[in-house]
């Protein structure tokens, strides 16, 4: 049977893939001279490649020859370069990150950032009541939070663990509310946190614990002991992004950067968050 050449064509035509189409400003001018409505030349545009020349004089040139506002405007927005997307574990610290605290894993395959969730702690335990009640408050009653788990589920092997603080302002955001501290400020600095060491207490309800006040006859005092904080030097990598390192090696343990604690005074309740982390370093670690 033969085939009618035009029908051999036409099928072959429908079978070929349609190539994108890349729009310029002659192409934008076309469309607009043939009586198109605003609505289909911007939807065109949205939908097609472009390769404008949006210079002010191209701009006003356009306008000129009947090319509406509108129109304009949809060919500004296709050119506008687009935000790069944000990475979770990006080593680059150049890449836009979504804000927060990232432990680098430099021995990973390839290297890599970890995403490090923060720990709420809204416990709060005393110790040395006994002493307290015996000695009529001479002796300090100590408070302590606690925080679930006997390790933290981030985990390095480096006793000197590099971490990268991304704050809302590495990303052009204006309204700042991931790092909104109780007092409704915002946190922009690594200045906001103290670097902790925290008790790890074994047995069935295994947990860690850090001392965050005493009390005795002579009155009360809140805040982490010296003694389990652990100074740090940071460095601003660019704007918003800072490079944390503690300024000593860490012996193997629990540790983390404390952010904003609070207390009921009336219930003696804690609440505060904390982005812990386990040094490792006489451990098997997946390094992965």
């Amino acid at each position: 049977m033969k085939i009618n050449p035009f029908i051999l064509a036409a099928l072959m035509g429908c079978s070929m893939p349609v190539l994108a189409e890349t729009l310029n400003n002659e192409s934008v001018v076309t469309l607009t001279n043939t009586g198109l409505g605003d609505e289909a030349i911007v939807a065109k545009i949205k939908n097609s490649d472009a390769n404008y020349d949006l210079s002010t004089d191209q701009l006003i040139a356009l306008r000129r020859r009947g090319v509406s506002s509108p129109v304009l405007a949809a060919m500004l927005e296709k050119s506008a370069p687009k935000a790069a997307a944000m990475s979770m574990d990006s080593p680059d610290p150049m890449v836009p990150h979504s804000p927060g605290v990232y432990l680098f894993n430099a021995h990973s395959v390839p290297p890599k950032m970890r995403y490090m969730e923060s720990t709420v702690t809204n416990q709060a335990k005393t110790g040395g009541v006994w002493g307290y009640a015996l000695t009529s408050g001479i002796a300090s009653m100590s408070i302590k939070a606690s925080i679930q788990n006997e390790h933290a589920l981030n985990r390095t092997d480096d006793e000197q663990p590099v971490f990268y603080f991304f704050f809302d302002e590495a990303n052009n955001q204006q309204a700042a509310s991931t790092w909104s501290a109780g007092t409704q400020a915002t946190v922009n600095s690594p200045n906001a946190f103290t670097l902790i060491k925290m008790q790890s207490k074994s047995g069935k309800n295994g947990h860690r614990e850090i001392r965050v006040g005493s009390r005795n006859i002579g009155g009360a005092k809140s805040g982490v002991m010296d003694k389990d904080q652990i100074p740090f030097d940071f460095e601003m990598v660019r704007a918003g992004v800072y490079k944390v390192t503690p300024k000593y090696a860490l012996k193997p343990g629990e540790y983390g950067f404390l952010y904003e604690m609070t207390s009921n005074g009336a219930k003696g309740a804690l609440s505060g968050r904390i982005f812990d982390f386990s040094v490792m370093a006489d451990r098997d670690l997946d390094k992965n």
